[in-house]
């Protein structure tokens, strides 16, 4: 089976494509970018470019599919480009008179719980959207999800952000309005059986993870998840509006907008006596809310060098020991098992989602910085002599650190460089207020913690800055993406 796939590199269809790529199904991605990503994705999985609010640019998408998943939407405006109207709902139209021409045989709609009662513009416009595919001339299906949450998810993990990084977190409302999340996987599960059964046809079901939650359980459930206090405040509405676009100058995500607390006031929930489609219909075993947010709080995506702000600096800093008790080999296996401990008393790493015994390809570090809360990295690379981590979103900068161990003259050189933006204007700040300095005495400190266990002699640490701009920086940025995308065991090499 052939399936295009509309909205596949969001939180949602990202999952789509993976759990159809799994079942064995030919996959056809409708985006922006294209054919120009297609090298991250698996045999299987292609690109097509388009946009859903343009009608010419989809024509042809369809062509061989045999199902359409439609789940490209916004769920907030940025005019006069992205409204509800032209991408929720002329979008839809698009991509339903598409899957017509194209003799697609099934329309499989994202839409959302509570789009038939709801009162927000989001919600009228993904009503609309569903009488749209209601028209199809062949089969459809109109799945209303309850709110899902996934790695990068604009809502919950979002709340898992503020409760890591902030020391006081804000309350909008009185936080309490219930609603009743989906973890991602259990949804692209159901998406997939709605594609591969004859039997599920015509019909509008309502899908929800098992436990009813509220912002202010979410924040408590997240306070134990990652063991930070993050008490919370109230804020009154118009100073929540004004902090709100505050944070949206600097790039900085609010815990919850305006718009999600209108969503989350029609009711996110299914209604007592409708069945709950993901065990009723499909006998998924739903993913509970607490082992979702355990999760959720290891698999947050990468910054990327390219997705930070100012320039990309490269800070090198290294030692040269000699006559210690490891060679290159030894040291390195000695940092990989050692690597929490050798770590400088001013950053601890957690003890709850701290790495294993080992550091591994996939692990990811949790980090307790002064001031700036919980961060994290993840180990994209462990293997001759080089270890490579990639910050995670919430990380104050967006890029790599590369742990380098190798033969120098009659010396081992262990060296440590840092490939780096500010993640936000903000983290631009506090990174030239002081970030900068901690950073920096952090790494010198990790270099003499591994001379010392390594023994012998050892020279004065070195250090070097610069800033890498044209082809280096593209050479850097290709670099971090394909450990991101796709690990390999020898990713493309970078200048020392």
């Amino acid at each position: 089976m052939k399936v295009l796939v509309t909205g596949g590199t969001g939180v949602v269809g990202r999952s789509v494509v993976r759990a159809l790529h799994d079942h064995g199904h030919l996959v056809r991605i409708l985006t922006r970018h294209g054919g120009r990503d297609e090298k991250w994705w698996p045999s299987g999985v292609e690109g097509w470019a388009g946009d859903v609010a343009n009608e010419e640019s989809v024509r042809g998408s369809g062509n061989g599919c045999d199902v359409l998943v439609h789940a490209a939407a916004i769920s907030s405006e940025d005019p006069p480009e992205h409204t509800f109207q032209a991408v929720n709902i002329e979008g839809t139209r698009y991509m339903t008179l598409e899957a017509e021409r194209a003799g697609i045989k099934k329309v499989i709609y994202l839409s959302s719980l509570g789009a038939d009662r709801g009162t927000t513009p989001y919600h009228k416009s993904k009503c609309v959207a569903e009488d749209v595919v209601e028209a199809f001339s062949r089969d459809w299906l109109v799945l209303r999800p309850g709110a899902v949450y996934g790695p990068g998810d604009e809502h919950v993990s979002v709340i898992l952000w503020a409760v890591r990084t902030l020391p006081i977190v804000p309350t909008i409302g009185d936080g309490n309005q219930k609603f009743q999340p989906i973890w991602h996987e259990d949804l692209a599960k159901a998406v997939v059986l709605c594609a591969e059964r004859d039997d599920v046809r015509r019909r509008v079901l309502e899908l929800a993870g098992p436990d009813l939650t509220s912002q202010n359980d979410l924040m408590a459930r997240l306070r134990v998840v990652t063991g930070r206090p993050a008490p919370q405040a109230p804020l009154p509405q118009a100073l929540a509006n004004w902090g709100m676009r505050a944070l949206d100058a600097l790039g900085i995500a609010a815990p919850i907008g305006e718009s999600q607390i209108g969503m989350l006031a029609d009711g996110n929930v299914i209604a007592p006596g409708v069945p709950n489609a993901l065990t009723d219909v499909f006998g998924i075993a739903p993913t509970r809310l607490d082992d979702g947010l355990r999760r959720l709080a290891l698999d947050q995506p990468e910054q990327l060098p390219n997705e930070g702000v100012g320039a990309l600096t490269r800070r090198s800093f290294w030692i040269d020991i000699r006559g210690g008790r490891y060679d290159a080999d030894g040291l390195f296996e000695y940092v990989l098992t050692h690597f929490a401990a050798l770590m400088p008393p001013l950053i601890e790493v957690r003890p709850d989602l701290a790495a294993p015994a080992r550091l591994a390809e996939g692990v990811t570090i949790t980090f307790d910085l002064p001031v700036r809360g919980q961060v994290q990295v993840r180990v994209r690379e462990a293997a001759d002599r080089r270890l490579s981590l990639l910050t995670i979103s919430g990380h104050p900068i967006a890029g790599g650190v590369r742990f380098l161990v190798d033969p120098h003259d009659d010396a081992i050189r262990f060296e440590i460089q840092v490939y780096e933006r500010p993640a936000t204007m903000a983290d631009q700040i506090l990174m030239r207020a002081g970030g900068e300095w901690l950073q920096r005495e952090s790494w010198r400190a990790l270099l003499r913690n591994v001379a010392s266990a390594a023994g012998g002699a050892a020279s004065d640490v070195q250090q070097r800055e610069e800033v890498v701009e044209g082809h280096d920086a593209e050479v850097v940025e290709e670099w971090a993406a394909t450990l991101s995308a796709q690990p390999p065991r020898h990713p493309p090499a970078l200048d020392h």
